[in-house]
Formats: structure tokens, sequence, C-alpha cells
């Protein structure tokens, strides 16, 4: 019998783990979940005989090293900081890693090691990333055994509410891990732009959007993802013009996103004290500066920023829940701790709607051998949740990461080392699966001569 071990049990895990679950006696596994909350992973588990639940916390050392050291391979879905930890024990106990998180760049450093225990840690293996670099790597395959070469990339994701859906001023939802919502800017961002190099910090990411066209959707709203260029070398994109990866939101979100990144709400370094007996409007006075006169906190706040005090943002910030005479009430200690508490509250996914998952490719191709044939290709895949079911973010992440699961169990994947899904080995068969599951995406191609 196979040990698969999940690590966290949160908001992206349903679909994972039920279906880790389905497979389990076909192919014989057994299914643990742990969790820090022990309730929250015996939900996932539903009391199959093939799983069991089990509270843990992770930064317990000989628990979790104890947990590892039974499993033949871990699905880690903690956040990017225990990634590069939990990679280590899955060495130190000869057991492969998958995750859905963005890789550690501390895990490279582990390549010797993973080929010599022959090992597979794959990282970024869920959605965004994850299903992009294969469906994108898919694509660049195709332009180059052709001939062509790729003289511009643009690759968008996003987890939204389903267009129909009325999900208050902000027109979002949460239906992943907020922390990732809240910090999306903390790196900044990097990206190439007609051979032109662009660098956002990251008070600067929310102000320079642009306009994305979805097909079946409508007009979108993008903003830089972190950093580009790193996909240069990982998509073999040396000789592009323009690399960006974005997110998409619905318009509107930035304008307003902007101004909490800009006041420091989104800090989660400084430990404020005494903040469980503090109101929400007392915690965003301290990030207003104080203007001499009687003014109320609105006022100074729309001072401070530049902004209208009976203008839609004020209105969005209020609504929120930032001036809020109410009590937090909550054992917390930074700014950030609170937003995402307000966020859980406030951008809620209504009851009875569904949510929805964009991910879109963009990409220029040139055809030398053709009279330099220029050729535009648009991949879009759009997924929906399930009304009062599995959320279209749940299944979208949990999916690769299940099928690639089985297949690495099944030797199905001849590959040891540290990767992200850029190699044929792992896109081209999880591609397959895929598809057969449903999952798919249109390919709209436009061409022109020279």
């Amino acid at each position: 019998m196979k040990h698969i071990l999940v690590l966290g049990a949160g908001k992206s895990t349903s679909y994972l783990i039920s279906h880790l679950l389905e497979e389990a006696q076909e192919q014989d596994w057994f299914v643990t979940v742990c969790d820090k909350d022990l309730s929250t992973a015996q939900s996932r588990i539903r009391n199959h005989p093939r799983g069991q639940a089990i509270g843990l916390d992770i930064n317990d050392t000989t628990a979790r090293a104890s947990m590892i050291g039974k499993a033949h391979i871990v699905v880690n879905m903690l956040t990017r900081p225990y990634q590069y930890l939990i990679a280590v024990d899955c060495l130190n106990n000869n057991a492969h890693m998958l995750s859905a998180s963005y890789e550690d760049i501390r895990v490279r450093t582990l390549e010797p090691d993973a080929h010599r225990r022959n090992i597979l840690i794959l990282n970024e293996m869920g959605l965004d990333p994850g299903i992009d670099h294969m469906t994108g790597m898919a694509i660049l395959e195709k332009i180059r055994s052709n001939g062509g070469f790729v003289t511009s990339f643009r690759s968008y994701g996003s987890g939204l509410p389903a267009p129909e859906v009325a999900a208050g001023p902000l027109k979002y939802a949460i239906t992943w891990n907020p922390r990732n919502v809240l910090m999306a800017g903390e790196d900044g961002a990097i990206f190439k732009e007609d051979g032109k190099i662009k660098v956002l910090p990251f008070h600067q990411v929310f102000q320079r959007t642009w306009i994305v066209e979805v097909e079946g959707v409508g007009t979108m709203e993008a903003y830089p993802n972190r950093d580009s260029l790193a996909y240069e070398h990982i998509l073999g994109l040396r000789q592009n013009h323009t690399i960006v990866r974005g997110t998409l939101r619905y318009p509107g979100w930035s304008e307003t996103w902007q101004w909490i990144v800009h006041l420091g709400l989104a800090n989660e370094s400084l430990r404020i004290p005494n903040l469980r007996e503090m109101t929400y409007r007392e915690l965003t006075e301290m990030f207003v500066p104080a203007i001499e006169g009687k003014m109320k906190l609105e006022q100074q706040m729309a001072s401070y920023l530049g902004i209208s005090p009976t203008g839609h943002i004020m209105q969005n910030l209020k609504w929120l829940g930032l001036f809020s005479k109410d009590k937090i009430g909550l054992d917390v200690e930074t700014a950030a701790d609170v937003m995402i508490h307000l966020m859980q509250e406030k951008l809620r996914l209504p009851n009875g709607a569904r949510d929805m998952v964009i991910l879109v490719h963009e990409v220029e191709a040139l055809y030398p051998k053709e009279k330099n044939r220029l050729e535009k290709i648009t991949d879009t895949m759009i997924e929906y949740g399930k009304p009062r079911g599995e959320t279209a973010i749940s299944r979208t992440v949990g999916l690769p990461l299940a099928i690639t699961t089985r297949l690495i169990l099944n030797g199905k994947i001849p590959l040891t080392g540290c990767h992200i899904p850029t190699h044929p080995a792992i896109y081209r068969p999880v591609l397959v699966e895929l598809e057969k599951a449903g999952l798919r995406s249109h390919l709209t191609i436009n061409l022109r001569a020279e």
C-alpha cells in the first residue's frame, strides 16, 4: 500500500483530497491529511476508510518528520515559507514532494541530493502556477517544432466570482488563501515590454494596470505578477521582446487596493500591541498621519491619500470595515492579520453563487522560413465552479496535483531532482489527463504575412 500525506486542509484542498480518496481503493493508497485544525482535516476525510485526519503543528519538528517518514509522497498545501523545510524532511525520509506554491529559491540547492536519493521535488503544480506553465509549454513546443520562435509571451490568471455574481463593490470573493490575495504585491514586479525591462516596487504594482479582453467574459483589468523575467530561462524565451505574467481582476479592483498597500495595512512584520482590544477604526487611524485641527478620520485619510472623501474609493474602504467602531476582538498581532479577517468576512462568495477560474496566454510568434510570417495565438481556459458545490479554484488547483500524484506513484514520470512542470515528461502526460477530466482550453490563431 502506498501512503500519501497531504499537509494542509485549507480552501483549495477539498477537490484534491476527495479525488485522492476516490482512487484510493483501486490504486491501493492510504491518504493522511494533517492540519493544525483537526476538525478541518476531519471534514476533508469524511470518515473514509482509506483516510485519516491528524492535528499537526507544522512547526513541531519531531512530529512533522515522523509523519513524513511514513509517506511515499507528500502533497504540501501549506504556504511557501514552509516549502524548504518540508522538502528537506522529504529528502531525509526518501519521500517525493509536490506543492502548488511558487518554488522557494532555496529548494534548488537540494537538486544534487534529490537526484542521489532518486526523489522528485515538484513545485508550482497547481493552477497558477501550474496549469499555466503546462499549457504555455505545449504552445511553445508546437511553435518551435514548426520552425518559429516566440517574440511576445503574455500569460494571465485569476480566480474570481462568475460574472453574474453580486459580489460587493470590489467584485471579488475569497475562494483560496486570503493571505496570498492580501500580499499579492509584496515582492513588487519585474517584466519586459517591447524589449525594455520594467521594474515596479510593491507600492506601485496596483497602479500599473491595463485592459485585457477575455473571450466569453469581457473586459478585465490586469496587473503584473511578481518576476516575469524568471520565465525567460524557465520557458526558453530569451529572444522575446515582451514577457509578462499578470493577474486578472474585474475593472476597479486595483484602484482601491493600491491604497490598502499605500497605507501599509498589508504589513505582516510589525507587531502591534493589544490589537484585540482596539476597534478597526483605531487600527486604521495608526496608519494615517495626524492633521492639525479637528477633522474626522475619513477626512484625514482622504486628505492624506489625495482622494475624494465622498468618492467610491472611500466608500469601498468604508465597506471593507476600516472605519468600523466594532472591537477587533481577535488574537492577532499585525495589521495584515486584521485585514485577512476583514477580507474573509466581507469578500465571501454569496450562498449559491459560483466562482470562475481564468487562464489566458497571448503568444506572438515569427516564422523566418515562411517569409517572416507572424502568428498570434490566444489560448483561453475558463472553468466555473458548482453552486453550493466544489469551487473552480479547488478543482483547478487540486486536479493537476492529484493526477501527478498518481503518475509518480505508478512510475509514469521518470524524473528525479527539483522541477516545476515545464519538462515534457511532466506536462505532456498531465495535460492529457486534464483533458480527459474535461479541463481544456480554447485556442484562437490569427495569421498574417509580414
